[in-house]
């Protein structure tokens, strides 16, 4: 496989944690920071005076003091995440409060809600590695992209990884049909195309189907629904803020939509068959990909035309070469009998999405030029 992972790799988010803890008397201002905290997924822990306990206030994540508490609150361990909130937007004498008990931060309501919401989301769901998001396009129709999405995901959850599947080709017929989980409860695109703002990691995580060990977002079976730009940006920064592997099945006609996932792509993978037509037609799919994600790889797939390889197609398009796509015998009636693209552990198919991932989880300083991985999945 060519290439090495800018970056630290993919690695698995830890679990949700508590929410923050509210220190206020004021019953306006509570009803404010709870309704805040629910924006940002998060159930907090609510005290009318100091913490009667130490270990409440160490404990928590972070800590939202009212004005009206911050005299009472003076005296107790300096931690970091301590914010001081009101209203009062001319109030001289905040910022000695602020100092008296150690709060990083001054937040006046309402500018600073928006704001505030991130910083407790980020609080409740940790704030670690960001998934390793990998793009998978079709050079041409019919060239096995989806596929090699789905076996890279099912091989990333079956080695442990936090793994989620997002279908962003509203015309491919479903990913979760080739899995085999179109019958699995959860929630689909149509769920999430009104989304704005920040959607929570842990709430999307929850709502999906679970098939195969990973989550999926695929599309419904009934109506034709149009994911506008914001609702795909923020469905892929929530999956992506809970670690591990994000894949990503994108569609070969690059829209604002698709563009917005684009962006949020660490690698892409164009899937080209060794054919002469195909290469032409990869070659307008990567200049529109290219106009948004820098990192775009060539996956070439046999059977090639007289004269061509791998390495030929790899080179007609100018891009590097991630490696040759073996075919698997008896694909497709393993998906009839409900085994996923990926899910023989022993087919070329998986020892090739192993060896990508193997190369994902290598630190970059082992990487010293355009390091190959071989047909059938070994590294060389």
């Amino acid at each position: 496989m060519a290439g090495f992972f800018a970056g630290g790799g993919p690695s698995s988010a830890e679990g949700r944690r508590d929410g923050p803890s509210i220190v206020t008397e004021d019953p306006d201002l509570l009803d404010d920071l709870l309704r805040l905290c629910a924006a940002a997924g998060a159930m907090p822990e609510v005290h009318h005076g100091p913490p009667g306990e130490r270990g409440n206030w160490e404990r928590a994540p972070m800590v939202l003091v009212g004005d009206d508490m911050a005299r009472s609150c003076r005296g107790l361990p300096r931690r970091p995440g301590v914010m001081l909130v009101g209203r009062d937007q001319d109030d001289p004498d905040v910022w000695r409060r602020a100092v008296e008990i150690g709060a990083e931060y001054v937040l006046r309501l309402p500018d600073s809600e928006g704001w505030l919401v991130d910083q407790i989301a980020n609080a409740v769901e940790g704030v670690g590695r960001s998934a390793l998001t990998v793009g998978v396009m079709g050079g041409r129709g019919g060239s096995g992209a989806s596929t090699l999405a789905c076996a890279l995901a099912v091989t990333a959850a079956r080695s442990g990884r936090r793994t989620m599947l997002v279908d962003g080709d509203p015309l491919g017929g479903g990913i979760d049909v080739l899995l085999g989980g179109e019958e699995a409860e959860g929630l689909r695109w149509p769920d999430f195309a009104r989304s704005k703002g920040r959607v929570g990691g842990g709430a999307l995580e929850d709502s999906l189907p679970a098939v195969h060990g990973l989550r999926v977002l695929s599309w419904g079976r009934d109506d034709e629904v149009i994911v506008p730009p914001q609702a795909m940006q923020s469905v892929l920064a929530a999956a992506r803020r809970l670690g591990g592997v994000v894949v990503v099945d994108l569609p070969r006609r690059v829209d604002e939509s698709v563009a917005e996932a684009l962006a949020q792509v660490d690698v892409g993978l164009l899937v080209v068959p060794g054919e002469l037509r195909a290469v032409a037609a990869a070659q307008r799919v990567a200049a529109s990909a290219r106009m948004v994600l820098d990192d775009l790889r060539v996956v070439a797939r046999g059977p090639y035309t007289a004269g061509l390889d791998e390495q030929w197609v790899a080179q007609a398009l100018g891009l590097p070469l991630v490696g040759d796509l073996p075919a698997e015998a008896g694909l497709p009636s393993a998906l009839d009998s409900g085994v996923p693209p990926g899910g023989n552990p022993r087919g070329s198919l998986a020892r090739f999405c192993a060896a990508f991932w193997d190369l994902a989880d290598a630190p970059a300083s082992r990487s010293s030029g355009v390091p190959t991985v071989a047909r059938g999945g070994a590294t060389s």
